[in-house]
């Protein structure tokens, strides 16, 4: 199982929506490096779901559900989509200050790469991440 974090702004599809609508289809990606790791993808993955922009914190985990297929967004076959399920919100949610203060997650992509909208995380950086989360 790999893991994967993923990023919404919470006035465009917040965790509370997410929960409501019980799965939804991760679409819309237009980035190439982001539309490699939704391929990679995996049923099962676990994923960080990130409010970005307003809060720029981790506050859900998601589970991959669909693995990737064509992105109903657009008639373009080379974009792609992956469905998500909500797992469980985090009992604290981890702030981008806190990740950004803990030298252990230096290389983690939500920091060496700010914009990227999905990105792996390491198995060590999921610890790290729960750890500070309190789970």
């Amino acid at each position: 199982m790999a893991y994967w974090l993923a990023k919404s702004e919470p006035s465009t599809y917040s965790w509370d929506a997410f929960v409501k609508e019980k799965e939804t289809c991760w679409s819309g990606v237009r980035n190439y490096a982001a539309r490699l790791h939704l391929r990679a993808m995996k049923k099962g993955d676990e994923v960080f779901f990130y409010h970005s922009n307003e809060g720029t914190d981790i506050v859900g985990i998601a589970k991959v559900s669909k693995e990737a297929y064509q992105d109903p967004t657009t008639s373009d076959d080379r974009w792609v989509a992956v469905d998500l399920k909500p797992v469980k919100k985090l009992k604290n949610p981890v702030t981008l200050a806190q990740i950004k203060a803990e030298k252990k997650l230096t290389n983690m992509a939500l920091v060496r790469l700010g914009r990227l909208s999905v990105q792996p995380v390491t198995d060590e950086e999921w610890r790290i991440v729960m750890a500070l989360a309190g789970e």
